[in-house]
């Protein structure tokens, strides 16, 4: 089962080493690499060249921000598993997506997430908090402030197929609105796997201050909307609390 990793790019000189390394380093052998920078105006694009990876395309080229390129990669996919891997993170173990692939085959899986580490972004051996998804609650589904941390969620490419894919008029929270739509709303087969499959350095565009905070609860309503999930007006507290308990998690 080939899978295959998206890494949107823009001006990511400084870390895109690490998510390389990282991927180059899986002891999974079918996997297919694709890059799609936004032009980058530093030296991203020759780090990228210099860098033991498992790059098998690179496309350069203006975007419309990092959900553009990420549909661009998934349609440019060859895989029947897709992941994605933004440039500042990097996967915690070579054996991440060999643990992928088997939870999906064991499963029958249309879907497998895990768990992620927050880390410092400058010593990322220094684990801040901790994302531990769990399982998805079908009663209470996303309405509690549940949802899996993207950058752990691995999905067939059958189901962008037959689903969609990411919507990119919503600028930081489009991840969220398309786990929401292909779990919550239209029922994929989903697996938990308890295990910690990615570091992601803080500072991130859905993590930076309260406009972020905003824009994001703004954006979550709206895809609760456009999915036709009812929530209550409570869901942005509920959402605070649930981001607080991966501080105890820690």
């Amino acid at each position: 089962m080939k899978v295959s990793i998206i890494t949107g790019t823009y001006n990511s000189e400084k870390y895109i080493g690490d998510c390389l390394t990282s991927i180059y380093n899986q002891d999974y052998p079918e996997i297919e690499h694709i890059i799609i920078d936004g032009a980058s105006k530093d030296r991203t694009l020759e780090v990228i060249k210099n860098t033991n990876n498992r790059v098998s395309k690179v496309i350069s080229e203006p975007d419309k921000g990092i959900y553009d390129a990420m549909n661009k990669g998934i349609q440019l996919a060859k895989g029947e598993i897709i992941g994605i891997l933004n440039s500042d993170d990097f996967y915690n173990s070579n054996e991440v997506i060999s643990r992928v692939v088997r939870a999906f085959e064991e499963n029958q899986a249309d879907c497998v997430y895990g768990n992620l580490y927050y880390v410092k972004p400058n010593n990322p051996s220094i684990i801040v908090r901790k994302w531990v998804t769990g399982p998805y609650n079908e009663k209470y589904g996303f309405r509690r402030g549940w949802h899996p941390a993207h950058p752990s969620f691995f999905v067939k490419k059958d189901v962008y197929k037959k689903y969609g894919y990411f919507q990119i008029d919503h600028k930081i929270s489009a991840d969220f609105e398309l786990m929401l739509r292909f779990i919550e709303r239209f029922k994929v087969k989903s697996t938990y796997l308890e295990y910690p499959m990615v570091r992601m350095r803080l500072g991130g565009e859905s993590s930076n201050g309260i406009k972020s905070h905003f824009i994001g609860n703004r954006e979550c309503f709206r895809a609760f909307k456009r999915n036709g999930v009812p929530v209550s007006w409570f869901y942005p507290v509920v959402r605070v609390a649930s981001k607080l308990k991966q501080y105890f998690n820690h």
